[in-house]
């Protein structure tokens, strides 16, 4: 086996746990803290600083991983993690909004370093000119974190019922931990480091094509979350009357049907007009698709249809459109990425992201509570539509950085 895939398998085996655990917390907090009284939008503001803080420490961790190598900041954030989970595991008395706000900020810090450093790091084990590969590693690793992240979702409701709130934050804490003893080991050192250590002035990307698709990935990332994070797991439980296990295990479903599609894009999409990856057209074709899917739920739940059918049958049909979308991009920063600033120009880009996901997070709560579930369903058509139009300024380039994107 040689070196890179060695690399690229403890990169992703390491990866898979963090995620895990990310997906269990979510749907924990969620469902936990609607039991203990809480409204749509106080459930929504406890993911404020998760969200916020992914913002900054995707800026900051590009940085960083480029200075001190992204195989630290990988163990740095699954580090935070567990200090996240020990938080949670307080007395109810307290677990204020401030305090859990605080732990979810810590645990919105580790999510966002392990993904960056995750993601950037494949980009310096395949040769420059491999893009074929390049896609499948990034396809398969980002599918394969999606479907865990799933898993992640029916294990939290699963042991919300089995363990109690403390017991299933413990259970998550020890075996990260146990994870992170053996990635620390395995693991190369320097993975991602730049030659010359980056300024801090270095952060914010120069690159158009980069800039548009981090533009395009807030409102993508928005569009999903402003109907999933809070208002359709509150809406199956509420008006639906689901149990917590069937909360935990249909989110959970979707997920790993997402995943498992984002891991077989490369054998779905078309390769762009060069023959050898995605392109900017890709990305239109497909954000152009998923725009047209939540303004049908909406309007088959305003015709009066059967709303579990509807949500059911939509929400996969939303998973599958909304994979490619993922995976496209997913595919595209890594390629347009410059091979020495890897991380940083990942590190602005899941910034967007994040900055996306928080967006919609808020979003998810206020609307859901003023407009409903159909409210949120129009605004994310309308976010995704807006990811449309700006895609428009993607270009039609081979892998690597575009000649029209330098600054």
């Amino acid at each position: 086996m040689d070196s890179g895939l060695r690399n690229y398998l403890v990169i992703t085996a390491s990866y898979w746990p963090f995620t895990l655990t990310d997906g269990a917390i979510r749907m924990l907090v969620v469902l936990y803290f609607h039991l203990l009284g809480y409204t749509p939008f106080e459930v929504a503001m406890l993911f404020l600083f998760y969200e916020f803080f992914g913002i900054v420490t995707n800026l900051a961790g590009g940085w960083l991983g480029a200075r001190i190598g992204l195989n630290y900041t990988m163990h740095l954030g699954m580090g935070l993690q567990i200090v996240a989970l020990a938080m949670l595991t307080a007395p109810d008395a307290w677990l204020t909004v401030a305090y859990v706000m605080t732990a979810q900020a810590l645990s919105g810090i580790a999510k966002d370093l392990n993904k960056m450093s995750a993601k950037a790091g494949v980009k310096t084990l395949v040769p420059q000119g491999r893009e074929s590969r390049l896609f499948k590693w990034v396809a398969l690793l980002t599918g394969s974190k999606n479907a865990l992240k799933g898993a992640g979702f029916f294990l939290g409701a699963l042991l919300l019922q089995v363990a109690g709130f403390r017991g299933a934050m413990l259970m998550l804490a020890g075996g990260l931990l146990l994870i992170l003893m053996i990635s620390a080991l395995l693991l190369p050192r320097g993975l991602g480091k730049a030659r010359t250590k980056p300024a801090f002035s270095q952060l914010f990307s120069n690159q158009p094509a980069i800039n548009w698709l981090s533009a395009a990935r807030f409102f993508l990332f928005g569009a999903r979350d402003i109907w999933f994070v809070v208002a359709l797991p509150v809406y199956l439980y509420a008006v639906l009357g689901w149990s917590f296990t069937q909360v935990g295990g249909f989110l959970a479903g979707w997920v790993i049907l997402y995943g498992i599609v984002q891991a077989c894009v490369p054998a779905m999409v078309r390769r762009g007009r060069h023959g050898m990856g995605p392109d900017g057209g890709t990305a239109r074709l497909w954000a152009f698709v998923l725009m047209l899917l939540p303004a049908a739920i909406a309007l088959a739940l305003q015709q009066g249809l059967e709303p579990g059918l509807v949500i059911i049958t939509g929400l996969l049909l939303f998973g599958v459109v909304f994979a490619i979308n993922s995976a496209v991009h997913s595919y595209l920063i890594i390629a347009w990425a410059e091979h020495d600033k890897v991380s940083l120009n990942v590190g602005f880009y899941y910034m967007a992201n994040a900055a996306g996901r928080l967006t919609g997070t808020v979003l998810s709560g206020w609307i859901y509570q003023t407009q409903g579930l159909t409210g949120c369903l129009w605004w994310s058509a309308a976010f995704v539509l807006s990811a449309f139009l700006i895609s428009q300024r993607l270009p039609e380039q081979p892998g690597g950085i575009p000649g029209n994107a330098r600054g």
